[in-house]
């Protein structure tokens, strides 16, 4: 096996809260001391507390980060997920050199790109193709490759109108479409891309997934991807990290990852996975979801489709009625339809205690849209009572067809209907 191109080994980051310096020159006396004449460790790291930011601390010094260790290897795509202030953002500033760890070592190899805020590594004043140069400088390719990388980066940034005007009068969205395509397009060897992606509107976040794929698929080039949109991970990347606090809490799968994180949301009744158990209550484990004959990963729902398939398998304490429910929503996370059978056709299910096995088949409406479907899992009474609910529990891929009135067409994202064909009812 090849070495990894990225390891980070017990990476601590440290930062001290209030004033600048430790509070008290006797404590800047004593660090420089130990640390730069005695070649000793910092005294005071010692000290400080987990980074949680919802409650006060006893300590002035808090770790950011603390013995964070893994590996990445080429072509990998990593999701970097956890609750605000976990983490991930000083995580990707330490990559990026931005700051350096208080402890540990990152060892990194060829070029980092990065895209962490709006603006990142512009000069305002510059324009952005002064800016474009500029950038591809610092990463030490030469003129003659950005020349040759130069229309590709305007014509996927969309700014070719503004190309030659300071960044500085740039929309933020402007501004990330263009740091965006700098930092995918001059071919560094890691790709750095923090949540900013989100300013953009939907059409460039789906040409910024899609061109993350080709990099890491057809170019055999490394990503770290930080995003609140678990749709998004689970589509991109092929496995994950989750930061609680600080600490590194889980490492693997890209949907066991995800299912960790869930797991860490107050009032849902979700509960980390335990021995294979994806979602739990006290009294009801889940252990596996299969949806249109996978499990959690992209199926097609194709044309005409009628029909898909729900296979729900678990363990109960008690018995208890239950009538399935799946929410659509489209990637931007607007609900498209929920489907059900119970109020319908009196399906309710009737699970006794012990080991059970749902299967359902579920009659789909006569038009979906085209793309992406998330998918959410809600279990509940026949009375609405909701016994537990799994949000982003599959993402399907929708062809989008619909029948109506003699016509036949597709539905895009928006909900927009094109045309397909006309035929005659007879």
């Amino acid at each position: 096996m090849s070495d990894p191109i990225l390891k980070f080994e017990n990476v601590g980051k440290l930062y001290h809260l209030g004033t600048f310096g430790s509070g008290s020159l006797t404590r800047d006396l004593t660090r420089w001391w130990k640390m730069n004449i005695k070649r000793e460790p910092d005294p005071y790291l010692r000290i400080g507390e987990s980074n949680n930011r919802s409650k006060k601390g006893d300590s002035d010094v808090v770790w950011a980060l603390k013995d964070i260790s893994f590996d990445v290897n080429q072509g990998d795509v990593v999701g970097i997920i956890g609750k605000n202030g976990a983490g991930k953002s000083t995580l990707l500033k330490l990559l990026s050199r931005i700051t350096s760890p208080s402890t540990g070592l990152i060892k990194a190899k060829g070029r980092v790109a990065s895209l962490l805020e709006v603006g990142t590594g512009f000069h305002t004043e510059l324009t952005g193709r002064e800016n474009i140069y500029m950038n591809g400088t610092v990463m030490g390719m030469t003129k003659h490759e950005i020349d040759r990388k130069l229309d590709e980066i305007v014509d996927f940034a969309g700014v070719e109108r503004y190309i030659d005007t300071p960044v500085k009068r740039y929309s933020s969205g402007m501004m990330v479409r263009l740091g965006f395509a700098v930092a995918a397009f001059l071919e560094p060897e890691i790709l750095v891309v923090d949540e900013v992606l989100a300013v953009g509107d939907a059409e460039f976040q789906r040409k910024a997934i899609g061109k993350m794929q080709h990099i890491s698929t057809s170019e055999g080039r490394t990503v770290l991807f930080v995003s609140h949109n678990m749709a998004a991970i689970k589509t991109l990347c092929t496995r994950g990290l989750l930061l609680e606090k600080g600490e590194l809490k889980y490492s693997g799968s890209t949907i066991d990852t995800v299912s960790n994180y869930l797991a860490l949301e107050e009032n849902t009744g979700i509960r980390k996975i335990i021995d294979g158990i994806r979602y739990k209550k006290d009294w009801l484990n889940i252990n596996k979801i299969e949806i249109n004959g996978t499990e959690h990963n992209q199926s097609v729902i194709k044309s005409g489709q009628e029909v898909l398939t729900l296979i729900i398998e678990g363990y109960t304490k008690e018995d208890f009625k239950t009538d399935p429910m799946l929410i659509f929503k489209n990637r931007d996370g607007v609900p498209l339809a929920s489907l059900a059978e119970g109020h319908t056709k009196g399906k309710i299910e009737h699970v006794n205690k012990g080991i059970f096995r749902i299967e359902r088949t579920i009659k789909l409406p006569k038009f979906l849209s085209q793309g992406d479907l998330i998918v959410d899992l809600s279990l509940h009474h026949p009375m609405m009572e909701y016994q537990l609910r799994i949000p982003e529990a599959a993402i399907l891929l929708s062809e989008g067809y619909f029948e109506s009135g003699g016509r036949a067409g597709i539905l895009n994202e928006q909900g927009l209907c094109q045309l397909k064909r006309l035929y005659s009812p007879n």
